[in-house]
C-alpha cells in the first residue's frame, strides 16, 4: 500500500517544531543552536529520550522538568502543534514540491513570528535565507515568474525601508525596524510583486487586529507603545502563498 505523500510532512512536522522552540529561544540571546545536549534551563540536567517527544512529553509531564519541578513553560508544544497545523494546511492545498516548499515557509514564518512576538527582533539568520529560499522555491516551480520575484524582492524592501525613513524624519525615532523590510522584501522572493499588495493589506488588517487586542489588555494604546507587525506580515505572507493574490487587487 502506498503511503500518502502528505504524510511525510505531517509526521515530521512536530520534530520541526521541537527545533523551532530552540531557535526562538536561543537565537535572541545568542546561544548555539546546534551543539550540545537539551537541557533543564533550571536545574541543567540533560533531557532523554522520553522527555522530548513532540507533545506527548510536555502533557505527559504537565509543563515541568522531571528532575526538579520547574516550570518548562507553553513554548514548546505550541511551536510543535503550530508545526503541524503548518504542514497540515500546506497539504490540504498543495502536493509534491509545492508541499514541501510551503511546510518550510510556514515553519520560519512562523518561528519569525514567534520571535517578534517574543523579543521585538526578526533576525537576519532566518530573514535572509528566506529570501533566497524564495528564490530556489519559484525556480523549480514557476521558473517564469523569477524576474517578477526579484522585482518583489527590491519593491518589498524599498517600500518599508522609505516608510522607516520617512517616520525617523517626521518623529524623530525609530517607528519600523529594517527586519520588517527584509522580511517584506522575503515575501516578495516568495510571493512575486504582483502578491505584495495583498501581503500589505493582509499585514495591516492583522495588525491593526491585534493593535485593538494591546489596547484592550493595556486599557489604552499610546503612540510610543510597540506592536509587532512581524507577525502580521508573515500571515499575510503565508496567505498569499498558499492561495494566491486577492482577486483584483
Amino acid at each position: 500500500m502506498e503511503v500518502p505523500e502528505w504524510l511525510w510532512p505531517v509526521l515530521a512536522s512536530p520534530f520541526v517544531g521541537s527545533f523551532l522552540g530552540v531557535l526562538v529561544t536561543r537565537l535572541p540571546a545568542d546561544r548555539p543552536v546546534a551543539v550540545g545536549r537539551s537541557a533543564c534551563d533550571d536545574c541543567g540536567q540533560a533531557l532523554g529520550p522520553l522527555d522530548l517527544v513532540p507533545i506527548v512529553s510536555w502533557f505527559a509531564l504537565r509543563g515541568r522538568c522531571r528532575h526538579c519541578g520547574a516550570a518548562i513553560g507553553p513554548l514548546p508544544p505550541m511551536m510543535e502543534i503550530g508545526a503541524l497545523l503548518v504542514a497540515l494546511w500546506a497539504a490540504s492545498v498543495s502536493a509534491g514540491l509545492a508541499l514541501w516548499a510551503g511546510c518550510v515557509l510556514g515553519w520560519i514564518l512562523l518561528t519569525l513570528a514567534a520571535i517578534d512576538i517574543r523579543d521585538g527582533i526578526l533576525p537576519d539568520i532566518l530573514t535572509l535565507p528566506l529570501i533566497v529560499l524564495g528564490f530556489v522555491a519559484t525556480h523549480f516551480l514557476a521558473p517564469w515568474q523569477m524576474l517578477d520575484s526579484a522585482i518583489g524582492t527590491v519593491v518589498g524592501f524599498a517600500i518599508f525601508a522609505l516608510i522607516r525613513w520617512l517616520y525617523r524624519r517626521l518623529r524623530g525615532r525609530e517607528g519600523m525596524g529594517l527586519g520588517d523590510a527584509k522580511l517584506l522584501a522575503a515575501s516578495g522572493a516568495w510571493v512575486a510583486w504582483n502578491g505584495l499588495p495583498s501581503v500589505v493589506l493582509i499585514a495591516a488588517l492583522a495588525g491593526l487586529v491585534m493593535a485593538l487586542v494591546v489596547a484592550r489588555n493595556a486599557k489604552q494604546l499610546t503612540l510610543n507603545q510597540r506592536v509587532p507587525f512581524g507577525p502580521a506580515l508573515c500571515l499575510g505572507t503565508w496567505l498569499v502563498w498558499l492561495y494566491g493574490p486577492i482577486t483584483g487587487f
